[in-house]
């Protein structure tokens, strides 16, 4: 595995819990990448835990919302790890700021590799959270891998969708995704000439005077003392402007509907993105036989990132009682 230089102090986003144990882990995928997450272990737990990994959201790192959530679970006695996917944050990936639909979903599998080997977990009740763009990847790792035993995505975005179609299904078009194509390309063929791969840039900085609301909303938590992160590619100069180029023209909930095991998709109601969760949702149980495992939840008044660390508005209550149910 790869040499991951970890920091050991505590430079999360939130407070550490005096009910948890925490400890930095590594592991590595089926690419040799190694990652790096964050474990949160009950204090005084006793013999096999059920476990759960938690990723997102997308361009975030374990120590913003992940990591909440991770600790969040730990208190309600989970084991559970945040863990910073492939080319991000402290984990391993060169070249660096890259995503793929298959290696970001190949991350979750590899934390259920992880979970599954470790002495004091029960390999059979192993679940996964995914927030934000990681929600949609956390459904594409259920739908194949049946080791998962239960998912939650919250605040859910499908990558794929929109990269392929934009913001609210808007450049849903040939013509759209042909200029785009063009341009990544043109990207590419740049990158190659100066051996640099450019950045796309994070969230805007300073706000423009007439951002939408959802761009004000990334703002409040990415680029505030609420929620900023150094390694955190939203806080500060984004993926490569090639990055994502792959979720283009390769979706990832395609066989969503054939997930067996049970789903819990939350999202406020109030959101942005609340159209993805409802979509999402609609497609998994469409022609399913297994929708008495499925549900969706629609958080009142609730927008975006208000499940990225409001804690008195994130159902921690019916995501433990959902894991408590189909994880034991």
């Amino acid at each position: 595995m790869e040499t991951l230089h970890l920091t050991e102090a505590w430079d999360k986003t939130f407070p550490p819990s005096e009910k948890v144990e925490h400890r930095k882990v590594t592991f590595h995928n089926r690419y040799g990448i190694t990652l790096a997450a964050d474990c949160y272990r009950p204090k005084n737990a006793a013999g096999k835990l059920p476990a759960i990994a938690v990723c997102g959201p997308f361009g975030a790192v374990k120590e913003q919302a992940s990591g909440l959530y991770a600790q969040e679970m730990a208190e309600r006695g989970f084991l559970t790890i945040a863990f910073d996917p492939s080319f991000t944050g402290e984990s391993g990936g060169e070249p660096r700021y890259m995503a793929s639909p298959d290696i970001n979903t190949e991350d979750f599998q590899a934390a259920v590799d992880f979970l599954s080997v470790q002495e004091n977990v029960d390999p059979e009740k192993i679940g996964v959270i995914g927030i934000c763009g990681w929600g949609g990847l956390a459904l594409n790792a259920a739908a194949i891998d049946t080791r998962i035993k239960a998912t939650v995505a919250s605040t859910m975005y499908d990558m794929a969708r929109i990269a392929a179609k934009g913001y609210f299904d808007a450049g849903d078009s040939e013509a759209e995704r042909h200029a785009q194509r063009t341009a990544l390309n043109a990207q590419r063929t740049a990158d190659y000439r100066t051996g640099h791969y450019a950045r796309a840039g994070g969230v805007a900085d300073p706000l423009p005077a007439d951002a939408p609301f959802f761009v004000r909303d990334y703002y409040d938590y990415y680029k505030t003392p609420r929620g900023y992160h150094p390694r955190s590619l939203n806080s500060n100069d984004g993926w490569n402007v090639t990055g994502t180029m792959s979720f283009l023209n390769q979706p990832i909930l395609h066989y969503a509907n054939e997930i067996r095991s049970a789903v819990l998709i939350v999202h406020g109601e109030k959101a942005h993105s609340c159209y993805m969760s409802r979509d999402a949702f609609a497609a998994m149980v469409k022609g399913s036989a297994f929708t008495a495992n499925k549900e969706l939840l629609l958080i009142p008044g609730a927008v975006h990132t208000d499940l990225y660390d409001r804690k008195e508005i994130i159902p921690f209550d019916r995501m433990e009682a959902f894991f408590r149910k189909y994880l034991g």
